[in-house]
């Protein structure tokens, strides 16, 4: 439960209107996601579906699929074509929306995730913004956004999660699956919800 509640919280980095830099796409976006399930609670718990419509909405702008895709394929991905990285991408983020929306709704419940202050070397290539979320009864998990700069801006293409990468985690996963099964077979896979992926 509480890696979904995490990874959840990873699906609702949306774009805000006004944020440029990574510190305040995540601080802003924090704001406005729990605002949001806090004021519209009950509908989204009567039509998960409006939720899962959210998470799409708010996540797409600001989440870089087709390279968090490549960088998941790996190996695996090298030398395929960018129709099918897409289809690769888009099952993927079918497969996360679905599955971390209802997380979503008993994240929010907890207290707002508290953004800390940038450290470190960041550059374009990769900027690391750290966050910690209460996990209630006075436990907290350190959260870390990976960000990198691109032609549209600012972009997150991997969350670590108490030492563990969202990347690595379902690399080591997929990418067994893609080596012995095809990555046609792993897409159609994902679609129909016939892959069990674990958070860790």
């Amino acid at each position: 439960m509480r890696n979904t509640l995490i990874l959840g919280l990873f699906l609702v980095l949306a774009a805000p209107l006004f944020a440029a830099e990574p510190f305040d796409i995540i601080t802003n976006t924090t704001d406005h996601i729990f605002a949001d399930i806090k004021t519209n609670r009950a509908v989204y718990e009567a039509n998960p579906e409006k939720l899962e419509g959210l998470v799409n909405q708010t996540l797409m702008p600001i989440f870089d699929e087709i390279y968090a895709a490549r960088l998941i394929l790996g190996r695996q991905g090298r030398g395929v074509s960018e129709d099918k990285i897409l289809e690769f991408a888009t099952a993927m983020r079918e497969l996360l929306v679905n599955r971390y929306a209802k997380g979503m709704l008993e994240l929010s419940g907890l207290s707002k995730p508290e953004v800390l202050p940038m450290r470190g070397k960041n550059t374009d290539k990769l900027t690391r913004v750290r966050t910690r979320v209460d996990l209630g009864e006075g436990k907290w998990a350190p959260v870390d956004y990976s960000f990198r700069k691109t032609e549209q801006g600012w972009k997150v293409f991997d969350m670590t999660a108490e030492g563990i990468s969202y990347i690595l985690t379902y690399r080591n996963q997929i990418g067994p699956m893609v080596k012995s099964d095809g990555l046609d077979t792993v897409i159609e896979k994902l679609r129909s919800g016939n892959i069990h992926l674990k958070n860790e």
